[in-house]
């Protein structure tokens, strides 16, 4: 009975030095440094899921690191200002399962073109347009047209590179997406050069989503008979977004984006465009109709002849 005893406690103390020394060796573990930025950015998913990210970013985590962020709580998707870089673990996953996370949104239309969508950043998050313009270049494949409009939310403090980077590659996986499901398949070159750069066209001159289709076959229907396109929308390009169009716009630019000179489609598209303008061009109307006019601020007038374009204009 007492040999009994003896081992009992024997196992009990075994037992109680060994929790003791997994206390203090977790008190000292989690003393130790997480190779942390001030800003992080928490992606959305699973514990596991982002445990793995911090991983792959070169945090520094190591596999019991999973369980002490399951035990503080869950991880809160977004940017978070844990205010300090290199933080103690305890430190760091108590901020990334606390913190509300930040951020500042901005709303992209469409029909608006880059060069005014990077000065909109540059003020809306304090950042230097030139650099955005030079990372814009080193990342989008072609010049416009490549930013998907809707509503985006980055951090204050976010660089040119991240925040060009981040938004052209979501932008891109979109648009991947919406070939394929448009067509079955994604070319970048095709999808750009042709169906983005005639939805940019429709974006411009529709007065409303409802005559997108009509537009759309204006434009295949000229470019079929080798006409010129003739459309004031292809020379609100660049700066030139909000600019009215004069005749004398019509004889002095000599561009691409000039389909008063030019045959064909412009080299690549004029603005931002929205979903509705790129079915739109994949999917047009089955008309006839090759001029169209402005009848008032929300329609336009549709004709297959000159002679009907003529008495248009005059109405």
């Amino acid at each position: 009975m007492k040999k009994t005893l003896r081992y009992f406690f024997s196992f009990v103390f075994l037992v109680l030095f060994s929790l003791l020394l997994l206390y203090f060796y977790l008190q000292d573990y989690l003393k130790t440094t997480v190779q942390n930025p001030k800003i992080v950015y928490i992606p959305k998913g699973s514990t596991k899921s982002v445990y793995d990210y911090f991983v792959k970013k070169g945090y520094g985590l190591n596999p019991i690191d999973y369980y002490l962020i399951k035990y503080q709580g869950y991880p809160q998707a977004g940017w978070i200002d844990v205010k300090e870089e290199n933080l103690s673990r305890w430190d760091f996953f108590y901020k990334i399962t606390h913190s509300r996370a930040m951020g500042v949104k901005i709303t992209i239309f469409p029909g608006e073109t880059t060069e005014i969508i990077l000065e909109q950043l540059a003020k809306k998050y304090d950042l230097n347009v030139t650099k955005l313009h030079t990372f814009y270049k080193q990342f989008a494949p072609y010049p416009e047209g490549v930013i998907i409009p809707e509503t985006y939310t980055y951090y204050k403090g976010i660089d040119e590179k991240k925040l060009i980077k981040v938004l052209i590659f979501s932008s891109l996986k979109k648009h991947k997406l919406l070939s394929k499901k448009m067509l079955g398949y994604y070319k970048e070159d095709e999808w750009f050069k042709k169906y983005i750069t005639i939805a940019s066209i429709i974006q411009k001159e529709s007065a409303n989503k409802k005559e997108m289709p009509k537009i759309s076959a204006v434009i295949y229907n000229r470019l079929k008979k080798g006409m010129k396109l003739q459309m004031d929308g292809t020379l609100n390009y660049g700066k030139n977004s909000h600019k009215k169009v004069t005749p004398k716009q019509i004889r002095d630019d000599n561009s691409s984006f000039n389909t008063y000179k030019i045959k064909g489609l412009p080299p690549y598209p004029v603005c931002i465009v929205e979903k509705s303008a790129i079915y739109a061009a994949v999917k047009p109307d089955k008309n006839d109709y090759l001029y169209f006019v402005k009848k008032d601020k929300n329609s336009h007038y549709f004709s297959k002849t000159y002679k009907e374009h003529l008495k248009n204009i005059k109405k």
